[in-house]
């Protein structure tokens, strides 16, 4: 049975991001599980601010059609976001609106979304770790886009000082968590691989 293929996918193109920090931790753990991994950043795939009017007069951005085709190579998708204001990112929002638009021979509505299974995590100084967060974007993937989610997730709380000096998260139970976050998330690939 081939590894499945797992896509990080971090919500911030922040400077010194802990979310960035959580994407990479995850990349090494889904290593160690014999997953095939890839990292992007949306910072390689700039798009201009979702306008449906801009999106008819001028079609879809390569990078918006690069992403979707990047996120329909893979089975699993881990998103590490953080909590903007009880929300998503605008960086991550804005991604997903124009994948979600994106339309190649003949895809159905929201094919990007379709036949993956989908992770969330996020890591925020605050002691609730970004949990509204999570919240909001688990509404935009399971109910926007019609994405399966698996009901683990990890909010990382003080996440200033919650990894150590090797990228590792110092909390024995967050650690815990996320390791079996990430399991599932395998196990689950591994059944669309």
């Amino acid at each position: 049975m081939p590894a499945p293929k797992i896509l990080i996918l971090p919500g911030s193109t922040r400077t010194g991001s802990h979310n960035v920090r959580l994407a990479a931790l995850a990349a090494k753990e889904l290593t160690l599980l014999d997953v095939d991994v890839t990292r992007i950043s949306l910072v390689d795939y700039p798009l201009p601010l979702y306008d449906p009017d801009s999106d008819a007069r001028s079609g879809q951005p390569d990078n918006a059609v690069k992403l979707k085709q990047m996120i329909m190579a893979h089975q699993g998708v881990f998103i590490a976001s953080p909590d903007y204001s009880a929300s998503v990112t605008p960086v991550l929002k804005n991604a997903i609106d124009w994948v979600s638009r994106v339309r190649e021979r003949g895809d159905p509505a929201y094919a990007a979304f379709k036949g993956r299974i989908f992770s969330i995590a996020s890591a925020s100084t605050e002691p609730n770790g970004g949990l509204p967060g999570l919240m909001a974007l688990r509404q935009i993937l399971e109910v926007g886009c019609g994405a399966l989610v698996i009901p683990e997730q990890v909010a990382v709380a003080r996440a200033d000082q919650a990894f150590d000096d090797m990228d590792k998260l110092t909390d024995t139970r967050t650690a815990n968590l996320f390791h079996a976050q990430l399991t599932r998330l395998v196990e689950m690939a591994r059944v669309l691989a």
